[in-house]
């Protein structure tokens, strides 16, 4: 029986676990919290504390990766506000348990910011073009990843991530002079997100690369003034303007590919 070692069990990790535990998968998952430790345990998750640090680990990451054929690294970097993370370090002081181990494949989650703002139309064959700390730490460890002949990688560039507890609306609700009004939207939901791992280890689909994000680019201000008024919030006010700027990213290559169809494609 395949067991998957999850990186990174919080937002998407854990439901995630949950998902290919009920597909007949052993899952292993890692916190940085020992509170969540029963709620690893309760929902049959094997748990394990781990601290990845820029220039250590945790000792139980052998354990972790141990008898696992399948590694999910779904820790995004933390580099907002005054955090100076350097999240290459830290996933290159994790490379080498991972060499060592009996993992086959990694999965890499990854985001959009890996191509800055530059471009209109975005697949995976767009030069990558960070215009953020994150994202340019992102693509360094792509390409740490994906060169390595140890394990084969697939990275996975989520776009901004939407749940049923999650939209950005409630943040921007009742704000004033909200830029970039024109600007598409690249979002994904929770389910989707998951479905999509779950194709790709089904379909056994390694050294790819995916843009995941839905087949839906409305602009920033139909999608979020519609939203607001779903859920009944106050509406958030955009400044006027007449000019289209920002990328509208493409996940052809994945609908193709994997043969996959969004669970919510609308959002």
């Amino acid at each position: 029986m395949t067991q998957i070692s999850i990186l990174g069990c919080g937002w998407l990790g854990l439901p995630l676990a949950k998902a290919l535990l009920k597909k007949g998968f052993l899952a292993k998952g890692s916190t940085t919290s020992i509170e969540k430790i029963s709620v690893l345990e309760s929902a049959g998750i094997a748990p394990f504390i781990i601290r990845l640090e820029e220039e250590k680990i945790s000792d139980s990451i052998t354990d972790f990766l141990a008898d696992s054929q399948i590694l999910i690294i779904d820790i995004p970097p933390k580099l907002r506000g005054n955090s100076s993370e350097n999240f290459v370090a830290k996933i290159a002081t994790l490379i080498p348990f991972v060499e060592n181990s009996t993992i086959e494949k990694v999965l890499f989650v990854s985001s959009t910011s890996v191509y800055g703002e530059d471009n209109e139309l975005v697949t995976e064959a767009t030069p990558l073009n960070p215009d953020s700390e994150g994202g340019r730490q992102l693509a360094i460890v792509e390409s740490l990843l994906q060169k390595n002949s140890c394990f084969e990688t697939t990275i996975l560039r989520f776009g901004g991530l939407i749940g049923e507890d999650r939209n950005p609306v409630r943040f921007l609700s009742g704000r004033e002079n909200i830029e970039n009004p024109n600007a598409p939207i690249n979002l994904i939901h929770q389910e989707d997100c998951i479905g999509i791992i779950e194709k790709i280890i089904e379909l056994d689909s390694w050294n790819k690369t995916y843009n995941a994000v839905a087949p839906f680019h409305p602009t920033r201000k139909e999608y979020y003034t519609q939203k607001a008024i779903d859920l009944n919030l106050a509406l958030p006010k955009f400044v006027p303007s007449n000019t289209m700027a920002g990328k509208t990213i493409l996940s052809d290559t994945l609908i193709n590919s994997l043969q996959y169809s969004f669970i919510k494609p609308t959002l």
